[in-house]
């Protein structure tokens, strides 16, 4: 996870936006005094769960907290699309298949891209095939109207904050 200074002073930062002083966030958080500032000290280490806990509770994201920016560039064009394909091809640790179906052999023209999950020699795929099995949960229900997009933004926020302290390399171009 990222500097844990850094997450302390951004937890006090949202805290004084809400406008609420260390011993009525310990008192929200059922938590006492010291671990509220050892957490904005830096002191001690906040775990995710706690992050969320906070985000919900500061009215902030856990993204926010802590520190994590993803990349907020506009999808333009369908090469931005290849382009993202190419460089997941170039991420160690992750393999993945591609699937085609077309006709004349197959009544649809379908693509699809598979990661095995039990692949030992990728350490990422189990993460991407959890994550992807909750996501597709999390986008059945908003797509079908069942969940609002606050909510969806909310899941999207916690699941990029919990992999954000899963560094990749890049794989080596021959």
């Amino acid at each position: 996870m990222a500097n844990q200074n850094n997450i302390g002073q951004r937890i006090r930062a949202a805290r004084k936006k809400k406008g609420i002083n260390q011993t009525e966030l310990a008192t929200l958080l059922g938590k006492s005094l010291r671990t509220i500032q050892k957490y904005e000290s830096g002191e001690i280490e906040v775990s995710i769960a706690m992050i969320n806990e906070l985000a919900k509770v500061l009215d902030t994201t856990s993204t926010y907290l802590i520190g994590y920016e993803h990349d907020e560039k506009n999808i333009r064009s369908l090469s931005d699309i290849m382009d993202f394909l190419f460089k997941l091809d170039r991420v160690k640790g992750l393999n993945f298949r591609i699937d085609v179906k077309r006709p004349p052999h197959y009544d649809e023209w379908e693509c699809s891209i598979t990661f095995n999950g039990k692949d030992k020699s990728a350490d990422f795929n189990a993460d991407m095939c959890l994550f992807l099995e909750e996501f597709a949960e999390y986008r059945e229900q908003y797509h079908n109207g069942g969940m609002s997009s606050q909510r969806y933004k909310e899941l999207q926020d916690k699941d990029l904050a919990y992999y954000s302290a899963t560094e990749v390399e890049e794989k080596p171009l021959d």
